[in-house]
């Protein structure tokens, strides 16, 4: 085992070892006479030559943890010392095709404790730098994220494909990177690592990705503004669903599909009342509608409501008719059941729903409803009360309109419809076809003069409450307004209307 130790800490009975290991979710098979193949989530890679001492080496790589310096001994017990050279090759392949993971190990008075782990998650070299000087100074990101993986707690930072691991008793240096520091005053803490046991676990933060640019007064994360601008949420989200290489699986991976079954197209058929809606002739709509380019042209986002002419339940019906209603099912080659709506849907999964929250609509009474869209029916989910009061306020000030909206249509996922396909851009997915949907609400609610007006945001805990459905299960994601179009529309708000030039 490799022993490095520091002159300058006053306690020299500990040790602190650097190992190395197979990624564990590696696995090293044959693959010719003196060649092994390995596999791992990200891909293969082939080592089709290789001498005695190297297979016996890749083979303990594949067992369990070693030094390098182990690894040497063990090829040049086989091989001799000109077998040493070709292993180091072998060896740098094997790091720089992210097939390794690292780890910094303590012996000390209290026995050996692993401290932390740089580990492989998606597609891209595995190897630790240059360790920290004792007394630079250094910052954990402020992107960093911290997460319960595996049984362990991995730190990752945006558009890295590595991850940090973290034992229990070097946790704390994660609140101690929260301001710049050194090393050594890392090691002066209480109950802290020793210096070079820190340095050496900063090493692999450094690796990962997780320690700030620049130094105290110069930070580029708080003062540049292509990084200030974003908040760390919205970076993770960003570069974990746009880089696939920083994931193990990403897209149709079916990674529940052993567990669990496909859920159906459709939602089951709610108990209590439900309200027939009457099929609108698409034949005579395409006849006289506008033209489609005037539709377009004319679109907008528009917050009054026609008070004494309201919306009908026939012009509410038209609308989802013509927007999502299911027009087929099928069964997909994965066994999935698939639908067909009149907005698109990334592999036919259609998980979108909508629920009317009517407030003020002739022909339908006030409530929160759920549209069907197989049947083309409404179902009552809730009667007015204090939780679809909240959603109907929530509405109504992100919409900054005067008066209740006739109807908000709350749009929710199923997620189970996606996640159980699509890994890693499950929830992008959704959010894609959700503007879709808005798309096609506005169009199609302008051709049929309508005020229809998309909203920003909306709270999945006050849906959860109304409609009594688990916020894990199903939960809003988008909110729309609708109502008559109103005879005298506002200026002071929304986009500034301008005749249009010919």
């Amino acid at each position: 085992m490799t022993t490095v130790l520091d002159p300058t800490e006053p306690e020299l009975s500990s040790r602190v070892l650097r190992l190395v290991r197979l990624r564990r979710d590696a696995a090293a098979a044959p693959a010719t006479a003196r060649g092994l193949r390995l596999t791992a989530p990200i891909g293969s890679l082939n080592l089709p030559d290789l001498t005695a001492g190297a297979r016996e080496a890749v083979a303990a790589l594949a067992a369990g943890e070693h030094s390098e310096e182990d690894l040497a001994a063990l090829v040049a017990a086989k091989d001799g010392d000109a077998g040493l050279l070709r292993w180091q090759l072998t060896r740098r392949r094997l790091g720089l095709a992210g097939m390794l993971e690292h780890s910094v190990t303590l012996v000390d008075e209290h026995g050996a404790r692993q401290l932390a782990g740089l580990r492989p998650i998606g597609r891209g070299a595995c190897e630790p730098g240059p360790v920290p000087a004792p007394t630079g100074q250094l910052k954990l990101s402020r992107f960093a994220a911290a997460a319960v993986q595996d049984g362990a707690l991995l730190v990752r930072a945006p558009g890295s494909p590595l991850g940090v691991e973290l034992a229990s008793s070097a946790a704390g240096l994660l609140a101690a990177l929260a301001d710049w520091t050194s090393p050594a005053a890392l090691a002066q803490l209480p109950g802290g690592l020793p210096l070079e046991a820190a340095r050496q676990t900063l090493r692999l933060f450094a690796a990962a990705g997780l320690l700030a640019p620049g130094a105290p007064g110069d930070e580029p994360e708080l003062d540049e503004q292509r990084l200030a601008q974003w908040t760390a949420a919205d970076l993770v989200f960003h570069a974990r669903t746009r880089r696939p290489t920083t994931v193990a699986g990403y897209g149709g991976t079916y990674r529940f599909g052993d567990r669990f079954g496909p859920e159906p197209a459709s939602p089951p058929v709610r108990p209590g009342e439900r309200v027939s809606l009457a099929v609108p002739d698409l034949t005579e709509i395409a006849f006289n509608d506008r033209p489609f380019s005037q539709v377009l042209e004319e679109r907008r986002s528009l917050r009054d409501h026609d008070e004494d002419a309201p919306l009908t339940v026939e012009q509410l019906g038209e609308l989802l008719y013509r927007s999502m209603r299911r027009r087929q099912t099928f069964t997909g080659s994965d066994g999935q059941e698939l639908a067909d709506r009149p907005y698109p849907s990334g592999g036919a999964v259609h998980e979108l729903e909508v629920y009317p929250l009517v407030t003020d609509c002739a022909g339908l009474k006030p409530g929160l409803w759920h549209y069907a869209t197989d049947r083309h029916e409404l179902e009552l989910v809730a009667e007015p009360g204090p939780a679809t009061a909240a959603l109907v306020a929530g509405a109504r000030e992100s919409a900054l309109m005067k008066g209740d909206p006739q109807v908000v249509l709350l749009v929710t996922a199923r997620f189970g419809r996606v996640m159980w396909k699509y890994e890693t851009v499950a929830y992008p997915l959704i959010l894609k076809h959700v503007g879709a949907l808005y798309q096609t609400l506005y169009l199609v609610g302008t051709a049929m003069d309508l005020a229809v007006c998309g909203l920003g945001g909306g709270d999945a805990a006050d849906f959860a409450a109304a409609s009594g459905i688990d916020f894990f299960t199903e939960g809003t994601v988008g909110e729309l307004v609708v109502g008559s179009r109103a005879l005298i529309e506002r200026q002071d708000i929304g986009v500034p209307r301008s005749e249009p030039k010919r």
